[in-house]
């Protein structure tokens, strides 16, 4: 792990020196979307719009679409709606092809909270690992979603 909390707390700089390393040494086995996402200006930028960082979850959903002559061929797809930071849009974070998930929040009551640290990986199959790091009522969260890719969308609108 690069920039979650741990990496952060402990000299927020150097782990975002050795996040951008890693980027660059693997950027060929990253799925496209994630590597986008993870080397833009704008992503892990607190002050832009656009960032995840403090937005807060509206929704979740896992899709489980299915073909075949029984539908008995099946993927799975998981897609997160974010309120933004600052409340003048929602962040779209779709992840079209998931292999794993997990999502765990000890204490969901008054809600997830905020979007705290997220970071970008890639498995040694060349998947996509997003680790997502929550700031919860009492106790933090976090998700990790295994997937082939992730597909970004911000939709414009104040509440």
């Amino acid at each position: 792990m690069y920039i979650l909390a741990a990496q952060r707390d402990a000299d927020a700089m150097a782990a975002g020196e050795r996040y951008a390393a890693y980027l660059r040494e693997n950027a060929a086995r990253f799925p496209k979307g994630a590597l986008s996402l993870a080397q833009s200006e704008w992503y892990f930028n607190f002050f832009d719009h656009h960032c995840p960082h403090d937005a807060w979850l509206e929704w979740v959903r896992i899709d489980e679409p299915a073909t075949g002559e029984r539908r008995e061929i099946r993927r799975t797809s998981l897609t997160v709606r974010l309120l933004g930071a600052y409340h003048d849009g929602y962040i779209e974070l779709h992840y079209p092809e998931v292999t794993s998930y997990r999502l765990d929040m000890q204490d969901v009551r008054g809600g997830h909270r905020d979007w705290r640290y997220d970071e970008f990986r890639v498995s040694d199959e060349g998947l996509l690992v997003h680790e997502i790091e929550w700031s919860g009522y009492r106790d933090s969260g976090s998700w990790l979603i295994t997937s082939s890719d992730v597909e970004y969308r911000w939709i414009d609108g104040s509440i």
